[in-house]
């Protein structure tokens, strides 16, 4: 397997349409993906002193997290107004070899800093809600 650049990991955000049709939230200079998932365990006598999982059983969510340069572009502007209004939408993290994820997320995070003759950034927090699915 190549590696692939981080700089062709990027998180797009829907337009409410239907279908959806997704934009790149631009300026991202960091981004971070985590699949996490709750076991059940089903240990008992018969397990011979080792632990036994349920399989597909527990809850399952996708964490995203970003760091940037705000540029002020439509896809940015849509997600602060998510996180403002603390409403789920659509997203997609797209990898540079052609798989993508989709789903619905809420914005748990966004903070934005800036310096005197610096640049504006901002952080970034995603929480999935519902079924990611992967393409």
């Amino acid at each position: 397997m190549a590696a692939e650049k981080g700089s062709a990991f990027l998180l797009k955000v829907g337009n409410g349409g239907s279908p959806v049709t997704y934009a790149t939230v631009a300026g991202l200079r960091t981004t971070q993906l985590s699949i996490n998932g709750e076991m059940v365990a089903i240990t008992s006598k018969d397990s011979g002193g080792w632990r036994d999982l349920l399989s597909g059983a527990g809850v399952r969510s996708v964490s995203v997290s970003g760091a940037g340069v705000f540029t002020g572009s439509t896809a940015e502007t849509r997600l602060k107004t998510n996180a403002l209004s603390g409403v789920l939408d659509d997203y997609r993290l797209s990898f540079e070899g052609g798989d993508s994820l989709t789903g619905r997320f809420l914005v748990t995070r966004l903070d934005y800093a800036g310096d005197h003759n610096g640049e504006r950034s901002y952080t970034l927090s995603l929480e999935s809600s519902g079924a990611v699915t992967a393409a």
